[in-house]
């Protein structure tokens, strides 16, 4: 029987509802409309918003050749910059990493606010996929059954509207409706906390390189990431929960130039602060990313902190594989994608969980305040700049350019 308000007209249908428009719901938006299929993409945010909102900038090869595959990367790369190396500061000195002549592969830094532009231009405008910004009290319906339904609150009406679907893609991120959907009986919820904070900063000034540096200094950790020829990205380690009003403008930028003080080297390039919030570092994974007709999607299904820039690579993997999988399902007939998506995803998301426990021991061991660990620290740090196994190993890694997950 399909869902319906008491008094209301009889639900709209769409194959699928897509809640969330974050790089993986307008992906699989994109996927499916490339292949003629209905969807509708539900958002509690404007356009305006999730086009500027500032997020993550660095993806992986593998995920633009992805996006390029679809149609989907054509001022990506027209524009984005790519990365070659990573550059390490520690006792006083630099230690430059050059991964892609490790691995052959490389990074392109593409601000997420650009990319998601991209892409909703491309789903509304050259698809002619649908799309409500700014809807209310998203609720779901039926998930367990053949006939879920998804309802919200117009905004332009207060009216709420029903729409019957076969299934539902949950790409609303950590805090949405989608994945406090999940009944606790039926998906674990794994969980680690880092049990630090990070101070996340943009700055109105150019990159003082010409790549990614990560600073592992007794203050704290210290990051800088290019994001354009006029505005970097900085992290700064601080306690959890910290008020960003506890860093005045001249606090910031004497925590970064003493972190990552280098001989040899220049000054930081300062400028404005433009964003300056506290990140409370931690990680989770839902098993499995499925319940009923609701396949989780990015970080409604798994959050990985910051810490090697894994997010969004993550979100457009578990988008290409879901996209991919309701096509053949709604155009073929063939469940094969859907019954084996979450166990696809999951080995990506774990391989990077891993990863950003063992660099986050190499960028904060050295605060820690306990010896060993900033020993051991060190230990991993110098193996990385004196074993070409090892750096193989940490590029492979950090590119997530590894054969098989």
């Amino acid at each position: 029987m399909t869902y319906a308000l008491p008094g209301s007209p009889a639900p709209q249908r769409r194959p699928v509802v897509i809640v969330g428009a974050g790089p993986a719901g307008l992906t699989v938006g994109n996927v499916l409309r490339a292949a003629g299929l209905d969807c509708l993409v539900l958002e509690t945010e404007t356009r305006e918003f999730i086009e500027r909102r500032p997020r993550a900038g660095v993806l992986e090869e593998w995920a633009v050749r992805g996006l390029a595959q679809r149609g989907l990367a054509r001022n990506l790369l027209e524009r984005a910059e790519l990365h070659t190396a990573c550059e390490f500061r520690f006792a006083g000195e630099r230690y430059r990493l050059s991964y892609a002549e490790l691995t052959g592969c490389h990074h392109f830094v593409y601000p997420q606010p650009l990319l998601v532009t991209d892409l909703v231009r491309e789903y509304a405008d050259a698809r002619g996929g649908e799309i409500r910004f700014g809807v209310r009290d998203v609720e779901l319906h039926g998930l367990d059954t053949g006939r879920p339904a998804v309802s919200y609150t117009c905004p332009e009406t207060g009216r709420r509207q029903v729409v019957a679907c076969e299934f539902v893609a949950g790409c609303d991120g950590a805090r949405g409706v989608t994945r406090a959907s999940l009944p606790p009986e039926r998906a674990r919820v794994a969980r680690h906390g880092y049990g630090i904070g990070w101070l996340a900063l943009l700055a109105e000034a150019p990159p003082s390189s010409d790549c990614v540096l990560f600073g592992c200094h007794p203050r704290g950790f210290a990051g800088h990431m290019p994001r354009s020829p006029e505005v970097t990205r900085y992290y700064l380690q601080c306690p959890p929960g910290d008020d960003p009003g506890n860093w005045p403008h001249e606090r910031v930028w004497a925590e970064l130039q003493r972190r990552l003080r280098a001989a040899g080297v220049p000054p930081l390039a300062e400028g404005p602060l433009i964003e300056k919030r506290v990140l409370d570092m931690h990680d989770y994974v839902v098993e499995p990313m499925v319940f009923g007709r609701l396949f989780l999607a990015g970080d409604a299904a798994h959050l990985v902190a910051p810490v090697a820039a894994k997010g969004m690579n993550l979100a457009l993997h578990d988008a290409f594989l879901l996209g991919d999988a309701l096509v053949a399902r709604l155009t073929e007939g063939d469940d094969s994608g859907l019954e084996g998506y979450s166990q696809a995803c999951l080995r990506r998301v774990w391989d990077y969980q891993e990863f950003s426990q063992w660099l986050s021991e190499v960028y904060h061991g050295a605060a820690a305040g306990d010896p060993f660990r900033a020993g051991t620290a060190v230990a991993r740090l110098r193996r990385l700049f004196t074993s070409p196994a090892a750096a193989a190993a940490f590029a492979e890694q950090y590119l997530g350019s590894a054969a098989r997950y």
